[in-house]
């Protein structure tokens, strides 16, 4: 394996202002510009993988540490949370198609605390696994499968000295696999939500074709990568209620500070790879100085590439979306990253310094990041399946009183078939000894989500692991062209929104899930069983069952 604390020196180079370059060249770099040449842009610590003789790929190896860690917070000061190697957010992976991922994961964080509330509650708030947002990877064995739990040590083995446990990873990058951004984050039912608005949450880049375009590769390549954070006297406080995290003001972060600042020139191309690695709340984001934006061009969402470069002043990521963007300088000036409905800038990039001349160019072509489906590619056009996420409140006594549900095709049983499912204690509620989807590899199914939540603030994205989905209608809209993406946001209304999309199931069998990316929805039971299984008999489609 190798490190670079830091973005690649192709990429720093490319950052640094002409000025100093020119200065440090010749030696004379002058004491009056060193004090007023602006902080570099804030990165994540790199990891990238070494060959192995015999194998085709690289394969990267690194060890995660995780444990209760004070970490300095520029902007907002010392906080003491869960972490991934002590930094918030945690390293970024940097592998290729063909690879092998290889995470060595060490839970130091003390023993879990006795739980009596039900599965659908927080719980083993220090055990953790580990998932690789947006790859297309098996979800089985050591990969990335949800289904597993890290735990800590227990109280008998701290007393006795027995060594913090370590446990693997490991990921096998198809040799076709796109190029794109992703993220990875902890996904243990009834602890992710904690855990992520703490600051476990790091970037994971494949690299591949798209960033060999001439343009794309002339541009820094930066990660801008947001955790959200909730903190209370600098800690995350207890989740003991339901408003227990909701109700603290999120700390917005960017590569682990408050408001950090980005240089750029008149006329350069820098590219972004935004991670909105949040757990509440969606990021509405726009560049402007107040009175002028600068135009996103954006080149890819949740790690595939568009057919072309969208321009647009407004880009709208829900919790775990990913969009790679390239951004050009125009008028010197101060600009701010902001998000409707957050009321501080994200970052700050300043337009300064001497003009790229002539400017540098955007891309005019793009190579294909994953090819379309078409309803004529759907195998059981009889066969469409169905999500309505659902909250009904005050279902429950106690801290926690609201059944959040995910209702439509294949719901989890009710309780009490017979009685009020309104009021039903099971009905819809995540189960993990229940598979409400079967889905068989090869086939390609047609699936409509919908929240009935009336609140317009209220979201609720859709987030189906292993598989990416196409959306081909938003709200009844044919969206031309459509778009592949992993989690698809949903916000409140009347009605609320609507989404179509097409899927194919391919390569990998096992189970894994489906769910709510408000995470804290996640937690309390808004999730559910997917199985991929291999192709059955034609014509048989299978929906909700007890495993077997």
């Amino acid at each position: 394996m190798s490190e670079n604390v830091g973005i690649s020196r192709r990429s720093v180079l490319k950052a640094i202002p002409t000025a100093v370059l020119v200065a440090a060249s010749d030696g004379i770099l002058s004491r009056r510009y060193a004090a007023a040449a602006p902080a570099p842009f804030p990165q994540p610590a790199v990891r990238t993988g070494r060959p192995v003789p015999g194998t085709p790929g690289a394969v990267l190896e690194e060890t995660l540490d995780v444990r209760f860690t004070d970490t300095v917070v520029p902007g907002y000061g010392t906080v003491t949370t869960r972490t991934y190697n002590g930094t918030i957010p945690g390293p970024t992976l940097r592998v290729r198609a063909g690879d092998t991922l290889r995470l060595t994961q060490v839970n130091g964080l003390p023993p879990n605390a006795p739980h009596s509330g039900g599965h659908n509650r927080p719980h083993n708030l220090n055990s953790f696994n580990l998932h690789t947002h947006g790859l297309h990877v098996s979800p089985s064995g050591d990969a990335d499968n949800v289904r597993r739990e890290f735990a800590p040590r227990t109280a008998d083995e701290v007393e006795a000295g027995a060594p913090e446990p370590r446990y693997v990873t490991t990921v096998d990058i198809p040799a076709d696999h796109p190029a794109g951004t992703h993220w990875y984050h902890p996904h243990l039912h009834g602890a992710t939500s904690v855990q992520l608005v703490g600051g476990m949450a790091g970037v994971l880049v494949v690299e591949g074709d798209v960033d060999e375009v001439p343009e794309i590769a002339a541009a820094a390549d930066l990660v801008v990568c947001v955790n959200e954070l909730r903190l209370k006297d600098g800690e995350v406080p207890e989740f003991s209620s339901g408003n227990a995290l909701a109700a603290v003001p999120a700390t917005l972060t960017v590569n682990g500070r408050v408001n950090p600042t980005l240089t750029l020139r008149p006329g350069e191309v820098q590219r972004w790879r935004l991670v909105c690695a949040t757990a509440f709340t969606a990021l509405p984001l726009r560049l402007t100085d107040g009175e002028r934006d600068l135009t996103f061009h954006q080149i890819a969402l949740d790690g595939v590439t568009f057919p072309a470069t969208v321009a647009t002043d407004r880009l709208r990521l829900a919790m775990g979306n990913r969009a790679d963007v390239l951004v050009r300088g125009g008028d010197p000036g101060s600009y701010e990253l902001r998000a409707d409905g957050v009321s501080a800038p994200l970052m700050t990039v300043r337009v300064t310094g001497p003009a790229v001349e002539p400017p540098m160019e955007l891309p005019t072509t793009l190579p294909a990041g994953k090819p379309f489906l078409d309803e004529d590619d759907i195998t059981n056009p009889d066969a469409d399946r169905e999500v309505v996420f659902h909250v009904d409140p005050g279902v429950f006594g106690g801290s926690f009183p609201n059944a959040f549900r995910v209702l439509g095709s294949n719901p989890t049983p009710a309780a009490d078939p017979d009685g009020d499912l309104a009021r039903d204690e099971a009905y819809g509620l995540f189960d993990p000894g229940y598979v409400n989807h079967t889905l068989e590899l090869d086939s390609v199914e047609r699936w409509t989500v919908r929240t009935d939540e009336t609140h317009p603030a209220f979201s609720h994205p859709f987030h189906l692991h292993t598989n990416h989905v196409q959306v081909t209608h938003r709200n009844g809209e044919r969206l031309d062209p459509p778009v592949w993406q992993d989690t698809v946001d949903l916000a409140g209304g009347r009605p609320g929104d609507t989404v179509t999309f097409l899927v194919r199931y391919e390569d990998f069998t096992g189970s894994t899930v489906a769910h709510c990316h408000q995470l804290q929805h996640e937690d309390l039971g808004m999730m559910q069983t997917v199985e991929y299984v291999e192709p059955r008999r034609p014509g048989r489609r299978t929906g909700g069952q007890m495993p077997t």
